[in-house]
Parts: C-alpha cells; sequence; structure tokens
C-alpha cells in the first residue's frame, strides 16, 4: 500500500512540476540547443505594405467606444492599405450610432446576437486584404501595431501572428486585477519561448493576425475563437509568430465576480477546445505542435486538477501511515500554502492587501474557477450566450453563458 501511495505522490508531484516549472525549463534548453546548432540564419527580405483589415468586435460597449475609435484612428499604418470593420451584432445600446459617425469605419450589423465567433465569422466574409488582426473593443492599441505584426508576413510560413496583451496597473488596482496582471506576463513570457522554439500555441483575442486564406470556419457556439483560429493555422503547417512590440492594453477585472465570470467562460472554452483541436494529438503528424499542446495546455486543463487532489490526499495518507520524514515536509508544506490562501482571502475580503499571501492566492483563485468552468459544462447550467460543448469524446452538450 505504501509503495502504490508513493508512486502516486511521486508521479502527481512530477506531472504538477512539469506542467507550471518544467515546461518552461525545458523549452528553454532546447531553444539554445536548436540555436546552437541551426547554422542557418533567417534574414527577413524587405516587405511591401501590404493591405491589411482590422475586425473590432462590439457588443453593447458605448462607454468604451469613441475610445476605442480614436485609437484605431492613430494606428500608424497607410489609410489606403488598413480597411476598418466594427461588428456590432445584437447591441441594444448606443454602439451602432456611435460607429455610423466615422466613414471610415465598414460598420456590420444585425439585431440577432449569435455570440462573439459567430459575428467574427460574419465579418470574414467582408475581408479582401490578405492579412485580417482581430481585436476587442475594450481593448487599447499601440500606434505600431500594425506594422510590427505585417512585418512577419515576410515570412511564407508564418501562418499568424500573436501579440502582446497588457494589463493596466495603477495604484488602486484590486488583488484580482494584480493577479490578472501577474497572469499575463506569464503568459507572455511563454509564448516567447514557445515562439522561439517553434511556434506559439494560442493567441489572445485582444490581438492577433492570420492570413485571411488559412480562415476556417467552424460551428457558430466556439467559445475560445482566437485560441481555436490560431491552433488552426498551426494544424495547416503554419506558425504563429509572436511580436512583443504590438500590444493591446484593458483594465483588469474590478471584482472577483467579474474575474470568475471570465476565468469560467475561459475554463469552459478551453474544454471545449479540445474536441475542436483532436488532431493536435497526432504526435506522428505534428510532433513538435502536439508536445507543446499537449505540455502547455491539454496536461494543464485536465491533468493539473486531478494531480493536485491525488498529491494531497496521497501526501495525507504517507503521512499517517509513518512514512518517511520528507513526505513530512511535503504534507506540512502543502498545508501552509494552502493556508496562507486562506489567509489572503480574508484579508482582501477586509480591503487589504494580502501581500506575502498573493501568490498561493493567485494560484488557488485560478485553479477553483478553471475547475468551476469544467463542472459548469458537465452540469449545463447557464453561464453566457448559447454555446455548444464538444467534448474530448465527440459528444455534444448545450449551455449557455452570460455576457
Amino acid at each position: 500500500m505504501v509503495t502504490i501511495l508513493s508512486i502516486l505522490f511521486w508521479a502527481s508531484l512530477a506531472i504538477l512540476f512539469y506542467c507550471y516549472i518544467g515546461y518552461g525549463i525545458l523549452i528553454y534548453f532546447l531553444t539554445v540547443l536548436k540555436q546552437i546548432f541551426s547554422n542557418i540564419k533567417e534574414v527577413k527580405p524587405v516587405l511591401e505594405i501590404i493591405p491589411v483589415t482590422l475586425i473590432v468586435t462590439a457588443y453593447n460597449e458605448e462607454q468604451v467606444l469613441e475610445e476605442k475609435i480614436k485609437n484605431t484612428q492613430a494606428i500608424n499604418y497607410p489609410s489606403e492599405k488598413l480597411k476598418i470593420i466594427f461588428i456590432t451584432d445584437g447591441s441594444s445600446d448606443d454602439t451602432v450610432k456611435l460607429v455610423q459617425q466615422y466613414p471610415f469605419i465598414h460598420l456590420l450589423h444585425q439585431p440577432e446576437r449569435k455570440g462573439k465567433y459567430a459575428a467574427v465569422k460574419r465579418a470574414m466574409h467582408f475581408v479582401t486584404t490578405p492579412i485580417v488582426v482581430f481585436s476587442d473593443a475594450n481593448t487599447m492599441l499601440n500606434v505600431d501595431c500594425i506594422t510590427k505584426i505585417a512585418s512577419h508576413y515576410a515570412n511564407p510560413k508564418t501562418g499568424g501572428v500573436a501579440g502582446e496583451k497588457k494589463i493596466l496597473r495603477n495604484k488602486g488596482v484590486s488583488a484580482v486585477g494584480e493577479a490578472e496582471g501577474l497572469y499575463w506576463q506569464y503568459e507572455s513570457f511563454m509564448k516567447k519561448l514557445d515562439a522561439a522554439f517553434n511556434t506559439v500555441t494560442g493567441a489572445a483575442g485582444e490581438l492577433f493576425s492570420i492570413r485571411t486564406a488559412l480562415f476556417k470556419e467552424l460551428d457558430d457556439e466556439l467559445i475560445l475563437d482566437d485560441f481555436v483560429i490560431s491552433m488552426q493555422i498551426c494544424l495547416q503547417e503554419y506558425k504563429i509568430e509572436y511580436e512583443p512590440e504590438a500590444f493591446a492594453t484593458e483594465l483588469p477585472s474590478s471584482s472577483l465576480k467579474e474575474e470568475e465570470k471570465r476565468k469560467v467562460r475561459i475554463s469552459a472554452g478551453a474544454y471545449q477546445s479540445i474536441g475542436y483541436l483532436k488532431e493536435c494529438l497526432n504526435i506522428f503528424k505534428y510532433p513538435l505542435l502536439s508536445f507543446q499542446y499537449i505540455s502547455r495546455r491539454l496536461l494543464r486543463w485536465i491533468f493539473c486538477p486531478v494531480m493536485l487532489l491525488i498529491l494531497f490526499m496521497s501526501n495525507s495518507l504517507l503521512v499517517a501511515q509513518a512514512s518517511p520524514a520528507i513526505f513530512y515536509w511535503t504534507f506540512y508544506t502543502q498545508i501552509i500554502f494552502y493556508a496562507f490562501a486562506v489567509c489572503g482571502w480574508l484579508i482582501i475580503r477586509s480591503g487589504e492587501k494580502s501581500g506575502a499571501f498573493f501568490n498561493p492566492l493567485l494560484f488557488c483563485i485560478y485553479e477553483l474557477l478553471s475547475r468551476k468552468g469544467i463542472c459548469k459544462i458537465f452540469k449545463r447550467k447557464t453561464i453566457g450566450t448559447l454555446g455548444k460543448i464538444v467534448a474530448p469524446g465527440g459528444g455534444v452538450g448545450r449551455m449557455e453563458f452570460t455576457s
């Protein structure tokens, strides 16, 4: 019994270490080795200014829309080469009226709302340029973002470009906002490593780009459109590059409730996307992509929650059976870690900063919210726009997402 528990403990610890730390270390050294043994230096040819379409999805965004439009006008790219589409399907506030005031914007609107991906898919029928850039109405772009993104398409193997997402931080930012900012700093670091090794595995919808011809239409109910669209590019054997000098900034979630809604939706979409991306598991056809997808996404989404539970339970039983001292130390470490998270939670609820308790709290918040997203799928509760949930085995369920 002790042997089985020890195996479960060390196996779960190894998987967790690999998912959260080990993969980053491994991909870094693999990239260094790749650079050492590769004698080919990539030289970017001089690129003509290629026509680009910017698609902005805006649903009931009247509060930020004027700022977004002015931000779009400020983009440093020749106006004759940049087509701008705002799609406002389903908006019931003054979003449509605000967009209509600006003739340089091509407005797409229909009364019925079918969800963000359905709007994106509809807008793609109006794209005539070879490159399309996607952005959200509540994010502001830097002036050189299109130029920086377009430069990557000099490489014919580049199928898409992922920009960087930045969270605005100020003195009044909440603990949840701090957590969100740290999370996206980590994501940006990992995107840089992934791109240097092979390809970015999933772009953020706030700012990313693809070759128009590579866009594949999927179900309207797709939740994580940015992730699945970019991964579909990789499945066509093109690469998603990373451009940190093209970035989108947005305000952090103002409360835990707001962050919970966002994270639950993302987690549900992450699980749904597994059904759309079964081909990514074909290690014989896509060896590098499969390695990245499994290591960076699948293990984290599916196995980590189970491994955290197994680690704690097996450790508890090993301590109960008077196992070697190392198991006592690991058990006490886990207890202290989770106790710190609880303390951080209590401190934040009192209105104070969590200080040293912040990182354990951040980890636990994101893990709990991720698990809640998956549970919502299986329980088929109401959580946003009507969505089809595609399970890894191909099963389909229905659920809703509140916006």
